[in-house]
C-alpha cells in the first residue's frame, strides 16, 4: 500500500529520469525498443545474423552488473531497457539531492520533490542498502520525508544519511523491526532525534554521526547502549549534551569526534577500545578511564593545550602515537623530565586570534627532547601580526641547550616561518639535534594556493596584506643567513617564498 505523499502524485504518468537528465514519462519509455535488448555478435550462419538477447543472462549477474554503474547511468539504462527497468526496482544505492537529479535540466523548471517520489515510486525498497537524502534548501519537500522513509527504509538497509537545512523531527519508529538489525551507518544533520528505550537495539550500527542534531545526553547514552557493535562516534554542534558518557558496554568503540558541542562540560568515557579520540572546544573535565592506557591517536583544541598537553598527558597517555594540538592562548611550554615513549606523529597549531607576543617558539624544543621516536612534526605558527622580536632586531646571538641527539625524526614542517628570533633558534635546534632528518620544509606565506609562476594568465596565488608579505621576505632572509648553511647536504630543504608575480605589488590593508 502505497504512503499518502506518493499517492498524491498517483495521477500523473509514472516517470523516471530520462537520458538528457530530464523526467520522461516512464511508459512511453517501456513501449520503446530497447537497444540493450538484443546485441549482434556481427557474426552470420547460412546469412542469418546471430543475435543474443541480454535477458538470458542470470538475473543475479544482470542485477550485479546494475549495481556497478552509477545512479545517474544506472536510471537512464532503466529508461531504455525492460532487462535494466527491472533490477532497478531493486537497486541498492540512491543518492537523492539537488545536485544529482536536477542540475543538469536545462530549460525547465524541476521539482526534486516529484522526481524523489518518481524514484522511489519506482523502487521496491527490496535490495536498497544505502539512502542519502540531502535537502539543503528544499523545505517545501519536508512533510514528505516521512512518506520516503517510511518506502526507502527496509530490512535491508545498511546506510542511511539525511543532511537537512533546517530541524526535521527523526522517526525513530523508522528503524525498528527488520532495519534496525541491519543499518550499519547513521548519519543526521539538523534534526531532532529522541531515541527511547522501546527502539531496542541496532545490532549491527558500527557509525553514528549527528550534526546539529537536537538531543540530550541522557537521549544520546541511551541509544549508545543499545548499539553495541559501534565502532566510530562523531558528533558535531550538538548543543544540548552538557554531559556526553560514554558506556563500557561499547567494547568495539575505537574512534570517537566531538565538535563545537558548545554546552559539553564532561566527558566521561568507559570504552575500553578507545583508541582514537578528538575534542574542539573548551570540556572542564575529561575522564577517559581504562581507555588512556589504550589511546594511540589525539587531538585536542581549546586554549593553553599545548601547556596542558606537555605537562599532564605523559602520564595519563603513555602510548600515544600521533598527537594533533590546536591552540589560541598560550603560556611557554616547560622543560619536564616525563616523555612520550611512542609518538611519532606531532602537530602544533598555534593561532593568532588571542596569541599573546610573548610566547617563546623556542620553547617547543621541550617537545623535541620529550619524543625520543617521533618521526615528523608539523608546526603553524601564523605570522599575520608577527610582534615577537625579529632575527634582525638587534642582537643576533642564538640561544642553545644541552648537546641533544634524536635519532629518529625525519620530516619537519614550519607553517608561517618568519624572522622571528625564537622561531630561527627553534629551528636551527632541530637541525643541528636531528641526525636522522631528511627533509625541512619552510613556508614564509602560511600555504594557500600557489601558482606556476610562469603563465601570466594562468592562476594566480592566494592575496596576503603588504605586511605580511614583507615580513615573508624577511623570514626568507632569516633562513639564508642563520638556518642554510647549518642544514646537512643530506637534508632536503625546501623553502616557499613570496611569489615574485603574484605578491610583487601586494595590497597594504591597513590604509
Amino acid at each position: 500500500m502505497e504512503t499518502p505523499a506518493l499517492q498524491s502524485e498517483q495521477q500523473r504518468p509514472r516517470q523516471t529520469l530520462a537520458s538528457n537528465g530530464s523526467v520522461a514519462p516512464l511508459d512511453e519509455i517501456q513501449g520503446s525498443p530497447s537497444p540493450y535488448h538484443r546485441v549482434d555478435d556481427g557474426d552470420s550462419k547460412d546469412g542469418e545474423t546471430s543475435r543474443y538477447s541480454i535477458l538470458d543472462l542470470p538475473e543475479d549477474i544482470l542485477r550485479h552488473i546494475h549495481s556497478l554503474m552509477p545512479m545517474d547511468a544506472a536510471a537512464r539504462a532503466a529508461c531504455i531497457s525492460h532487462a535494466f527497468l527491472s533490477s532497478w526496482r531493486c537497486y541498492p544505492k540512491l543518492i537523492l539531492s539537488w545536485q544529482m537529479l536536477c542540475s543538469k535540466a536545462r530549460g525547465e523548471r524541476v521539482s526534486l520533490r516529484r522526481r524523489i517520489n518518481s524514484i522511489l515510486r519506482n523502487h521496491t525498497g527490496i535490495g536498497l542498502k544505502i539512502l542519502r537524502l540531502y535537502l539543503y534548501h528544499q523545505v517545501s519537500s519536508y512533510p514528505y520525508i516521512d512518506s520516503w522513509l517510511q518506502v526507502a527504509v527496509t530490512p535491508d538497509i545498511e546506510e542511511l544519511t539525511l543532511k537537512l537545512y533546517k530541524k526535521y523531527k527523526f522517526p525513530c519508529s523508522i528503524l525498528s523491526d527488520g532495519a534496525r538489525k541491519s543499518i550499519r551507518s547513521l548519519q543526521l544533520d539538523s534534526c531532532v532525534l529522541r531515541p527511547t528505550p522501546e527502539l531496542g537495539p541496532l545490532r549491527s550500527l558500527t557509525r553514528l554521526r549527528l550534526r546539529s542534531v537536537c538531543i540530550t545526553g541522557d537521549e544520546l547514552e541511551c541509544l549508545l547502549s543499545n548499539s553495541l557493535a559501534l565502532e566510530h562516534l562523531d558528533l558535531n554542534n550538538c548543543n544540548e549534551i552538557i554531559i556526553l558518557k560514554i558506556p563500557s558496554v561499547l567494547q568495539r568503540l575505537s574512534y570517537m569526534e566531538v565538535f563545537g558541542c558548545l554546552n559539553l562540560r564532561v566527558v566521561e568515557n568507559k570504552a575500553p577500545s578507545l583508541t582514537s579520540f578528538t575534542l574542539t572546544g573548551e570540556v572542564p573535565e575529561l575522564s577517559f578511564g581504562e581507555a588512556s592506557q589504550m589511546m594511540k591517536v589525539l587531538g585536542l583544541h581549546r586554549a593553553n593545550v599545548v601547556y596542558y598537553a606537555r605537562a599532564k598527558l605523559p602520564s595519563i597517555m603513555p602510548n600515544l602515537e600521533t598527537l594533533d594540538l590546536s591552540s589560541s592562548t598560550e603560556v611557554d611550554t616547560p622543560m619536564l623530565p616525563t616523555k612520550f615513549l611512542n609518538l611519532k606523529h606531532l602537530a602544533i597549531q598555534i593561532s593568532v586570534e588571542t596569541f599573546s607576543p610573548s610566547y617563546d617558539y623556542f620553547s617547543l624544543a621541550s617537545f623535541l627532547d620529550a619524543c625520543p621516536s617521533l618521526e615528523t612534526w608539523n608546526l603553524d605558527v601564523y605570522p599575520e601580526d608577527m610582534e615577537h622580536e625579529s632575527i634582525f632586531g638587534g642582537a643576533s646571538h642564538l640561544r642553545q641547550l644541552p648537546e641533544f641527539r634524536h635519532n629518529h625524526l625525519k620530516s619537519v614542517e614550519i607553517m608561517g616561518f618568519s624572522s622571528a628570533k625564537c622561531l630561527v633558534e627553534l629551528t636551527c635546534y632541530i637541525v643541528k639535534s636531528a641526525v636522522s632528518l631528511e627533509r625541512l620544509t619552510l613556508d614564509t606565506l602560511h600555504g594557500g594556493g600557489r601558482c606556476s609562476g610562469q603563465d601570466d594568465n594562468g592562476p594566480f596565488c592566494w592575496s596576503y596584506s603588504k605586511a605580511v608579505v614583507e615580513e615573508a621576505s624577511r623570514g626568507v632572509a632569516a633562513i639564508r643567513e642563520y638556518i642554510k648553511e647549518k642544514v646537512p647536504p643530506t637534508v632536503k630543504l625546501i623553502v616557499h617564498e613570496p611569489c615574485p608575480r603574484c605578491h610583487a605589488t601586494a595590497v597594504d590593508y591597513d590604509r
